[in-house]
């Protein structure tokens, strides 16, 4: 620790930071631009001037930049000296300059760091008389809308873009004093993270497009903590509403998982709870061959009880989509012998497989947070900017851990940006990919690797035999090879931190099995490795960890005999299973009961449908990729018909006679039910407070005080606003009257502080800048090793190597982060980014079929034909063609499998 004088008064702070971020972590208030905390200084923009004096008889002391000022021992600082003001005052009045000053009509108004950083700096006059500078916009996209005249170089932007997310089509041009940050050429911004620019910039050169399609003041929104449901990972989030409708999503910090940032598939997928596909009624097939009506609850209920009646085989499907809250309440209505997990029969093999796996092994399953530290990493068999995207934000900030340990020799702080990508130049942490085809962040790669499932996982088994000779050897390798698996085991074993990432996108277990030795191996060397895996839904894990049924067994109790009914919970089976095989599953069944909140095939094949919350309009629990169980609350009041799923099933069984379900009044009746049953989720109790917290008897407000001020867009209809709602289920309150103090680190809707109307208000609510919230962040573990001693239970089930099949070729899964979610891939904004159907091939396979590319061909594919235009992809190793996954009219398909070609 460190001693530093502010304005005469002594303070400990942590060695090796700057003034401006000491001074942040201890609560004053220095006006910044260029300085970020996951980006850290530049010294771009002299606005976080401070006085520093050599002691304390120094009167006269000097101007220095605080974000590039050591905070050593014994520094003396000024924050208040009028010299200081003096300065700040007139680099924001010289940034301000070409400003447009048009904040009545700017998105960005109301949660503007420009507002907050100007009013903080003193500046409140305008004396530049003379033409403002101009710039022409550019499209960049259905995400991202560009102001340039608000620009005040900064440099912000093309920092994260390029240096950051790594993206290479963005980047700052300047002539003379003529500075633009945009694109060569207008165009669709290609990096997967390019609506974090929206929270960057400190002005309102980049906002949300979506957001500007149904837009509303910053202080007309009401907010509530949240996750994302677009992928497995659970990164938190804020989503805004107003009237109904869901507005936009914002980052919401946790240092352990999601940091500062979100993916484009996280911030923009969120338009499907607006969506025209939302199912908003009842309603009731009156036959298998009529249109469904809209119904009545009484006449719905009264359907539903006739069909799951005493004694009738009722069938209960479950979601790794919906929350732990509606599984568990499908599983008290049906019993658990009657509860089928709703993955396919692989999924959900593979996610008890990876549970099992995290549970009797000594490697621990990592945060982001770790993975973002990890010095080597191996990614076996997973594209995981397509199915995981923040894992792979997180994997370049991995490699730059060797560039901080070579400023560390030079005495280079890790603060010192340009000082530290000097010093390293290109030097990187190792990173090895070993998947099907080539990858987003191949760039960053030491070495890629390119192969069949069973050949990454041969790879796999020979690195942990390389690391322990005592494991399976893998024969027949070819000398690169070889060379590539010294390489690999060599780099991790030299680690301090490794990371073995893989997951369940080549849908082999074999390539699980053998990432979880490399793993253990390392482990049994004293090695503190890490295994991550991915899965693909965002209550996957969950899910797994209620022991549910394979659902094939489902269709084959239905096939022995027909079902009274089955009940299918937010989940589109057509998604997951062939057309067929469920079109005969259905026949056989009398009832089918759909409770979802949007309309897919399977709706299309219920009788009786219930319209369900999604995670905008209800509170729940999910649990990530590593086990971390979080919460997300309801932020909108659904419509009178819409109900949380296990608020329909809990009056499913009490009108069916099922006593018990009366005790479930609210939501913490249902949470507790479920631990008392599976204690398994002992820890979700511990999440969050109950419903009935209170700090000092009020609750946690959803609107911001400035809500009073608020816009009334009805006006013109009626000037009252609606009667405000209860919630009974959470200590939030659907109101801006409540504690404005900072709450539970779980219970955080929002990011104010007092003079800190943006998102860079988040340092007021850390422990200290890029550290932990106050109180520790959100979430539970419910998965630790259990192996503290003794030899890991290793894997021999060592595959053969992939051999060509003439006439034939293997399809393999290609996953796309807009198209391969189901949800996302219906909001607006992503939906014209999903790509259009094609068939991946080697050119060299392309040649051999008298192909050429943007060509029709067709796939022979499980017994059925796809007409599909073909592409050239170079990585694809020869006999594999890639197929895109979850893409309309691909549904349904279990990969890998063999198909033919014409």
């Amino acid at each position: 620790m460190a001693t530093i004088y502010i304005d005469n008064k002594p303070y400990e702070v942590k060695d090796g930071q700057n003034l401006l971020n000491a001074c942040l972590s201890l609560g004053f208030n220095i006006p910044y631009f260029c300085w970020h905390p996951a980006m850290h200084s530049v010294g771009a923009c002299r606005q976080c001037a401070v006085k520093q004096f050599k002691d304390e008889n120094d009167t006269r002391g000097r101007i220095v930049m605080s974000c590039m000022t050591p905070a050593t021992d014994g520094a003396r600082i000024s924050i208040d000296d009028p010299d200081a003001r003096k300065f700040r005052a007139s680099i924001i009045e010289w940034l301000m300059i070409n400003h447009p000053h048009d904040c009545p009509v700017c998105d960005e108004g109301g949660e503007c760091h420009l507002q907050d950083m100007t009013v903080m700096a003193g500046h409140v006059y305008r004396r530049y008389r003379f033409k403002k500078r101009t710039h022409r916009n550019q499209y960049l996209g259905p995400l991202v809308n560009h102001e340039m005249n608000r620009c005040i170089q900064c440099y912000r932007c093309v920092r994260f873009y390029r240096d950051y997310a790594g993206g290479r089509d963005f980047n700052v041009f300047a002539c003379h004093d003529h500075v633009y940050f945009g694109r060569h050429k207008g165009g669709v911004l290609e990096n997967q993270f390019s609506g974090n620019l929206v929270e960057v910039c400190p002005t309102g050169v980049f906002t949300d497009k979506t957001l500007k399609k149904h837009y509303t003041r910053k202080w007309d929104l009401q907010s509530a903590p949240s996750v994302c449901v677009h992928c497995g990972l659970g990164c938190n989030t804020i989503p805004g509403e107003r009237y109904g409708k869901l507005r936009r999503i914002l980052n919401r910090y946790n240092s352990e998982v999601n940091g500062y940032f979100l993916c484009d598939r996280g911030r923009f997928g969120y338009e499907f709870v607006n969506s025209d596909k939302r199912i908003k009624q009842i309603f009731i097939r009156p036959g298998k061959k009529s249109d469904a009506v809209p119904a009545s609850k009484e006449n719905a209920l009264k359907h539903m009880t006739d069909a799951i009646h005493f004694g009738a085989n009722v069938i209960g499907i479950g979601s790794p989509r919906a929350s732990l809250e509606a599984n568990f309440a499908l599983r008290s209505l049906i019993g658990p012998e009657n509860f089928y997990s709703g993955m396919s029969g692989k999924e959900h093999g593979l996610v008890s497989t990876i549970i099992s796996i995290l549970r009797k092994g000594p490697a621990r399953a990592p945060s982001l947070h770790d993975v973002r530290n990890a010095d080597a990493v191996l990614v076996l068999g997973e594209d995981v900017l397509n199915t995981a995207p923040m894992l792979a934000l997180s994997l370049r900030q991995a490699v730059k851990q060797r560039s901080l340990d070579i400023a560390k020799k030079l005495r280079i702080p890790e603060w010192h940006n340009d000082a530290v990508r000097n010093a390293a130049q290109n030097e990187r942490s190792p990173l090895f990919i070993a998947t099907p085809c080539s990858t987003g962040i191949d760039d960053i790669a030491e070495q890629t690797y390119r192969a069949a499932p069973d050949d990454l996982a041969r790879l796999g088994f020979a690195v942990a035999h390389e690391l322990d000779p005592a494991l399976p050897q893998v024969t027949e390798l070819n000398t690169d090879t070889l060379l590539l698996v010294k390489s690999i085991a060599r780099a991790l074993s030299e680690a301090k931190r490794p990371v073995i990432v893989s997951g369940i996108g080549c849908v082999s277990e074999t390539v699980i099995h053998a990432a979880a030795n490399i793993a253990w191996a390392l482990c049994e060397k004293d090695i503190n490795a890490q295994l991550c895996y991915t899965v693909p839904d965002c209550n996957s894990m969950g899910l797994g960890l209620m022991d549910a049924k394979k659902i094939n067994e489902a269709f084959s109790a239905v096939r022995a005999g027909d079902a009274d009914a089955v009940i299918v919970l937010e989940n589109d089976l057509y998604r997951r299973f062939d057309a067929e095989l469920l079109d005969s599953f259905f026949k056989k069944v009398k009832h089918i009961i759909a409770i979802d909140h949007t309309f897919t095939k399977t709706t299309a094949m219920a009788d009786l449908i219930f319209p369900a919350c999604t995670f905008a309009e209800s509170t729940g629990t999910i649990v990530n990729n590593e086990g971390r169980a979080q919460r997300f609350y309801q932020v909108l009041k659904p419509g009178s018909d819409i109900q949380a799923s296990w608020r329909w099933l809990r009056e499913v069984m009490i009108s069916s006679g099922e006593t018990f379900a009366e005790k479930w009044q609210g939501f913490d009746d249902v949470t507790n039910a479920m631990i008392d049953a599976l204690p398994v989720f002992n820890s979700v109790r511990e999440l969050t407070p109950p419903s009935s917290y209170r700090v000092h008897g009020m609750k946690i407000p959803r609107q911001p005080h400035r809500y009073s001020g608020r816009t009334a867009i009805l006006a013109n209809v009626n000037v009252h606003e609606p009667e405000l709602p209860d919630d009974p289920d959470s200590p939030l309150s659907f109101s801006m009257e409540g504690h404005e103090g900072q709450p539970q680190s779980s219970l955080i809707s929002r990011f104010w502080s007092p003079g800190w109307n943006s998102v860079q208000s988040v340092n007021k609510f850390q422990e200290e800048i890029a550290g932990p919230l106050r109180g520790g962040d959100p979430g539970k573990r419910l998965i630790e090793p259990q192996l503290q001693s003794g030899r890991p239970d290793y894997f021999y089930d060592l595959p053969g190597a992939f051999i060509l099949h003439h006439g034939e070729w293997l399809i393999v899964p290609l996953y796309h982060i807009f198209g391969s979610e189901e949800l996302s891939a219906i909001s607006g904004g992503i939906l014209e980014l999903v790509p259009k159907l094609y068939l991946g091939l080697n050119p060299e396979d392309l040649r051999s079929i008298g192909k050429k590319e943007g060509e029709t061909i067709e796939l022979n594919l499980l017994n059925r034909k796809y007409d599909l235009s073909v592409k050239a992809m170079p990585y694809l190793p020869r006999g594999i063609a890639g197929l895109p996954y979850g893409l309309p009219g691909l549904h349904g398909i279990e990969l890998p499998a063999w198909g033919k070609l014409k």
